[in-house]
């Protein structure tokens, strides 16, 4: 019984790198002994009707994960990828007491999963490489993670190399505005406000927009947790950052207001009205 299970699971494998289940496949070649080989599940909802993005989205980091492995070098039957939707298997969900989705567990060869053998979603994040370490921890099964080439990136990056050439070429007898410090000061705000909201955080760890609750449809756009955020959540300490340099910028714009009051020869500003001003100037520059 158990050779027809493995070479089951090996033909199931060769035609699609994440094996789809139901509750009666996941008993039987998930659950049920005899097994000498680990089996990484995730169970999820990718019908449209469920509107999860999170789903969509740990899957196709899931599929990079298992495409790597099933044409790796190192492929053996001694792991599977396998994939339970909502929708086909509802009593996998209820037998495992399990309401949020995605969620990502190892089933060892021998004995029960333990609390370890459930990803850590929230904390970690479900990128390829986070998921690789994880199942090398719990089965000692290394797998190098290839991603299809995305070219992408080279084409955005040679138009802006075009753009910004075809802007040199056609001022070329006014290049005054490359000495023009306040474009530079912009330009270099704007890269510091991107990177303290937490930009290259996300672009790193590829967390989702949102999270709506599966259950009661709220859409959640700040993180739970100290330990991760979504991309809705930099995007708001991005605009505060602005807001508070904007402000700054007011504060001290007035301060120098009050300054010039000060100084300038006006016999009608009295001695304390001058205290008053720098009083209020300190209080402003502090702030």
């Amino acid at each position: 019984m158990l050779a027809e299970k493995v070479e089951q699971m090996m033909e199931w494998s060769s035609r699609r790198s994440v094996i789809r289940m139901n509750g009666d496949k996941f008993r039987r070649f998930v659950k049920a002994p005899p097994r000498n080989y680990s089996v990484i599940v995730m169970f999820t909802a990718l019908q449209p009707q469920r509107q999860c993005s999170v789903c969509r989205q740990a899957n196709e980091e899931y599929q990079v994960l298992a495409n790597s492995w099933r044409y790796s070098s190192a492929f053996s039957n001694k792991l599977f990828f396998t994939v339970v939707d909502y929708d086909e298997g509802a009593d996998v969900f209820q037998q495992l007491n399990m309401n949020s989705a995605p969620t990502f567990m190892h089933f060892p060869a021998k004995g029960k999963p333990k609390r370890a053998d459930t990803f850590d979603l929230q904390r970690i994040g479900f990128a390829s490489e986070q998921l690789a370490k994880w199942i090398a921890d719990r089965t000692d099964v290394q797998i190098r993670v290839f991603r299809p080439p995305n070219y992408s990136g080279t084409i955005a990056l040679a138009l802006l190399v075009s753009l910004v050439g075809g802007l040199l070429y056609l001022r070329r007898n006014n290049l005054e505005f490359i000495y023009n410090k306040t474009g530079w000061a912009m330009a270099a705000l704007c890269v510091v406000f991107a990177m303290t909201s937490g930009q290259m955080w996300n672009h790193i760890r590829g967390p989702p927009y949102a999270h709506k609750n599966p259950q009661n449809g709220q859409v959640s756009y700040i993180h739970g947790s100290s330990q991760a955020q979504f991309v809705a959540e930099s995007h708001i300490i991005l605009l505060l950052n602005i807001l508070s340099h904007k402000a700054s910028l007011c504060t001290m714009d007035l301060s120098h207001c009050l300054v010039n009051e000060v100084n300038r020869n006006n016999p009608l500003t009295s001695y304390r009205s001058k205290h008053h001003y720098y009083y209020l100037y300190i209080l402003l520059t502090k702030t």
